[in-house]
C-alpha cells in the first residue's frame, strides 16, 4: 500500500527547505500588472484514504523541510490513514524517533529566523485558515517574474516570498495579462497561463498531486472531521426516526381524546 504513497515523491532539494514559506512571509509588492485570483475547486475528499496516504508522502518530502504539523502524531496518522506503524516509521518519520511523537521538524527557531527572517509557520491549521480551494489554487499559480528575487510570483499571493519548490513537477509558466476597464479605469487583469518549460508531470498529474497534498492538509486541520460528519448523519437519522415515532404516538394518544 505504501508503495503508492511515495511513488511520485522526489527527494527535497535546497529549494524544498523553503516549503510553503510564502504562507507566512507576505511581500508588499504587487504582481506585475496586477491580476485576479483563480477560483478552481480543490474537490478534495478527506474520506479518500489512498489520496491522504499520497498527500502525507508529498507533505513530508516537500513541506517538512521547514514546516511542522505539531498537532498531529504519527501514530494517529497510522490509525486514520490505515497504515501500520512500521509503514509510518519507514516512509514518513524522517525527523522523529517514536510513533507517539508529533510532526515536528529539525530546524531550530534561530536558524529559521536567520535564513527566512522569521520561523516558518506550523501548517497544522493552514487549511482551516485559508481553505482547501485557496491552497489548491496557490500551489498551481506560480509564474515567472524576473523582478522577484526568487524569479517567480504567485497569482493568489502577489509578492510571495516562496520559491516555486514544485517547479520540477509542474514546469514553469508565464502569466498573460490583458487590459480591461474596471470601475472606469483600465487595469491589467489575469487572462491565462502559458507554459514555458515542461515538468516531469502532465498538467492533470500535477493537479492530482496538489489535490492529494491539499487533502492531507485539510485532514490534519481537523482529524476527527470525517468521524464527526459520519456521527452527524447517524444523529440526523435517529432524530428523523424519533420524530416519526413521536408523531405516530401523538396521533394514537389524541385519538381517544377526540
Amino acid at each position: 500500500m505504501m508503495s503508492k504513497v511515495m511513488n511520485r515523491s522526489l527527494q527535497p532539494g535546497l529549494a524544498a527547505v523553503a516549503g510553503l514559506i510564502a504562507l507566512l512571509v507576505l511581500g508588499t509588492a504587487s504582481a506585475a500588472g496586477g491580476g485576479a485570483a483563480l477560483h478552481d475547486k480543490a474537490n478534495n475528499d478527506i474520506g479518500n484514504i489512498p489520496s491522504l496516504q499520497r498527500g502525507a508522502g508529498n507533505f513530508v518530502n516537500y513541506c517538512m523541510g521547514c514546516h511542522s504539523a505539531k498537532y498531529v502524531r504519527y501514530n494517529q496518522l497510522a490509525r486514520d490513514l490505515q497504515m501500520s506503524e512500521d509503514q509510518v516509521v519507514r516512509n514518513l518519520m524522517f525527523a522523529a524517533i517514536k510513533p507517539t511523537e508529533t510532526m515536528e521538524i529539525a530546524m531550530r527557531p534561530e536558524d529559521g529566523q536567520r535564513w527566512f527572517g522569521l520561523m516558518p509557520p506550523d501548517l497544522s491549521l493552514i487549511a482551516r485558515s485559508k481553505g482547501p480551494d485557496y491552497l489548491y489554487n496557490f500551489l498551481r499559480s506560480f509564474y515567472l517574474d524576473s523582478s522577484r528575487f526568487t524569479g517567480v510570483n504567485n497569482l493568489m499571493l502577489p509578492g510571495a516570498s516562496m520559491p516555486h519548490v514544485l517547479a520540477g513537477l509542474q514546469g514553469t509558466q508565464r502569466a498573460i495579462f490583458r487590459e480591461a476597464e474596471i470601475n472606469g479605469t483600465v487595469q491589467h487583469v489575469f487572462d491565462r497561463f502559458e507554459q514555458v518549460s515542461p515538468g516531469t508531470m502532465t498538467a492533470a498529474e500535477y493537479d492530482e498531486f496538489v489535490r492529494d497534498t491539499v487533502n492531507f492538509l485539510d485532514y490534519i486541520g481537523e482529524p476527527v472531521k470525517q468521524k464527526r460528519q459520519s456521527l452527524g448523519i447517524l444523529v440526523m437519522v435517529f432524530l428523523i426516526v424519533f420524530l416519526v415515532l413521536a408523531y405516530l404516538l401523538k396521533r394514537e394518544v389524541w385519538r381517544d381524546v377526540r
